[in-house]
């Protein structure tokens, strides 16, 4: 695989999509020097800031509240939801650290909340922001942060657990898709998680939480071989002392960086190995992307619908928040139509993957979209096809896509549109070559 094909591959996989310009910058520095750029620090301010919403404006109301303040506060609610969505995807196209946000998104998925029943943009903020403070460190501080966190503990009713009538979702979740894995524990296991796990509860106005000691379990648990008075980060310690919790942390990585596939076990030793070496993602991302088995790898992803549409603006010089209010609707309501919404996961088990985002109504509504997206691409970007004589236009396109090479049954497609440069774009966008990666 040529240097620039290697340097494309990890750009498209560790970001929302490249621009042809920034193959360009990897390509003066190298493969190391561009991993150890999209790994290391990264500064928060190349982006949109991240919005203040300090409080939830229903749950704050007094209980005297009037009619006519209670439907004030929805509308303030809904639009802080809003808000926080907007937000979101617009930095997704903007931001510099892009592998910081691409993160963020591969632990919404992971932590899988959604604010259809949270009902707050304030919890969905918070823990967003634990994503990003912790979601490159070491996982185990991660875990012990999430356990205490208000939106996901609501998700899963953790707030209903008492030691008098313990609910299991939460410690179930925390044993199957957070940390270890189906198969890797009991039914006895849960129901004593569960008990490590009662007394939380939620201020939903303040956004805090705090243990409530009268519903708490104090008594002794047994989980997973090991017998003690767990609390929370009892439970948390239990889970992550166990390898097969990084092995589980490093396959989930694999899977939505690099394939579907199994990891492979000589790859999978090494991330785990890193994980220890550096106590954290970081080191384990450094691994998995430095390692020749990743940049095999190449073809073996469907795009998201957030990573599809996000990358295609990030290319075509498009931002969702100067798009016209018309074009904005569209945007959001595509991204509906897809299922694929920021802050809205379908489960807790997150968003699908795979060929089932490849269906024919997904098609439809991708190719409406890009008919959109191309027809308001900036005549600046839309001049790098213009400028190629017509029979090379879909080369210029490959390059402005970040596409290696098309097949020769989409060359013939894009040949047949290359006199409407903004129609072949469309029909680029929703090629196979650059909606599986």
């Amino acid at each position: 695989m040529a240097e620039r094909d290697k340097l494309a591959h990890l750009l498209r996989r560790a970001t929302f999509g490249p621009t042809a310009e920034e193959v360009d910058a990897a390509e003066r520095d190298g493969l190391e020097a561009t991993i150890a750029r999209l790994v290391g620090p990264s500064d928060p301010n190349l982006g949109p800031p991240i919005p203040v919403i300090t409080n939830d404006p229903v749950d704050s109301l007094p209980r005297d509240a009037t009619g006519a303040q209670r439907e004030a506060a929805r509308k303030t609610r809904e639009t802080q939801i809003a808000t926080i969505t907007n937000w979101w995807l617009d930095r997704m196209v903007v931001a510099g650290s892009q592998l910081e946000e691409k993160m963020a998104f591969f632990w919404h998925g992971h932590w899988a909340t959604s604010i259809e029943k949270v009902d707050s943009a304030h919890l969905m903020l918070l823990q967003h922001n634990t994503f990003r403070r912790y979601g490159q460190g070491d996982f185990a501080a991660f875990v012990k942060a999430m356990v205490r966190d208000p939106a996901l503990i609501l998700w899963l009713d953790g707030q209903r657990n008492t030691r008098k009538a313990p609910n299991e979702n939460l410690a179930r979740e925390l044993l199957e898709l957070f940390c270890l894995g189906i198969g890797n524990y009991t039914e006895d296991d849960v129901k004593a998680g569960a008990r490590a796990l009662t007394g939380w509860v939620v201020e939903r106005g303040s956004g805090k939480t705090r243990l409530d000691m009268s519903r708490y379990d104090a008594g002794e648990k047994t989980i997973l071989g090991q017998t003690g008075k767990f609390d929370a980060d009892g439970f948390a310690d239990v889970l992550l002392n166990l390898p097969a919790s990084q092995r589980f942390v490093a396959r989930r990585l694999w899977f939505r960086f690099a394939s579907g596939d199994p990891v492979p076990e000589e790859v999978l030793h090494k991330l785990v190995s890193a994980y220890h070496a550096g106590k954290g993602i970081t080191t384990m991302l450094l691994a998995m992307f430095s390692h020749p088995a990743f940049l095999a790898t190449r073809g073996q992803l469907v795009k998201q619908p957030l990573e599809w549409a996000v990358g295609a603006m990030r290319q075509l010089g498009l931002r969702p928040s100067t798009l016209a209010e018309n074009d904005r609707k569209q945007l959001m309501n595509s991204l509906d139509g897809l299922d694929q919404v920021p802050f809205r996961p379908p489960s807790v088990g997150g968003w699908p993957h795979g060929a089932a985002w490849l269906t024919s109504h997904s098609i439809q509504v991708r190719l409406r979209l890009a008919e959109m997206l191309a027809a308001r691409t900036p005549n600046s970007v839309l001049a790098k096809l213009n400028e190629a004589p017509q029979e090379g236009r879909p080369d210029a396109l490959a390059k402005l896509l970040v596409v290696d090479a098309w097949t020769p049954r989409t060359r013939a497609v894009l040949d047949g549109a290359a006199k409407d440069s903004r129609k072949m774009l469309a029909l680029g966008l929703v090629s196979p070559e650059y909606s599986v990666h």
